[in-house]
């Protein structure tokens, strides 16, 4: 049967001055998907993530400038968290960070599904702790050009969910306060 696929397929596909030979090589097989984005874009990226151990809880946001420039920043909330408020959170931080930084075009990127789900208005959000969150993030989408969010596998979220992780290890100085820094890079 194979013989005669293969003789069918010569048959029709014959060699001659134009033929080049199939490339079965990949070199990036662990790539299971691809994502174009244009180079000229204005678009900034801002990953966040939440995290909620033992250790405590701290929520971790990184913006990306178009240029690749990478800010970080995070927090530890000074009131109990769940999981999902954790994330908002951490989703509010980073789109002040962009606020701050006079951004105008936005790509928030998370691996809550349910926050991204909520903030797109795909699903309601019903849960009476998480509707001011919801709408704090509303309210601060107006004050973008173009925003949108958009979810990703954990596994490709590793950045924000290892420096949210991180924080949350590391011990806290209680009601010491620390100056923040101030970095200028020219």
């Amino acid at each position: 049967m194979k013989a005669e696929a293969l003789a069918d397929h010569l048959a029709k596909n014959p060699v001659d001055d134009e033929y080049q030979p199939l490339n079965t090589y990949f070199s990036d097989e662990e790539v299971n998907s691809i994502e174009a984005i244009s180079e000229d874009t204005n678009t900034w990226k801002m990953f966040f993530d939440g995290a909620v151990n033992a250790k405590g809880v701290r929520i971790g946001a990184i913006l990306i400038s178009p240029i690749g420039q990478h800010y970080l920043a995070t927090a530890r909330p000074q009131f109990f968290c769940t999981n999902n408020t954790a994330e908002y959170e951490a989703c509010i931080m980073g789109m002040n960070m962009a606020i701050d930084q006079d951004v105008e075009e936005l790509l928030i990127i998370g691996d809550s599904n349910m926050i991204i789900q909520q903030t797109q208005g795909e699903w309601e959000t019903r849960d009476v702790k998480l509707i001011p969150y919801k709408q704090h993030v509303e309210d601060l989408s107006k004050r973008f050009k173009s925003i949108e969010f958009k979810y990703i596998p954990r596994c490709h979220n590793e950045l924000a969910d290892a420096f949210a992780t991180l924080a949350s290890m590391l011990p806290y100085p209680g009601n010491a306060h620390i100056d923040p820094l101030e970095i200028q890079i020219r």
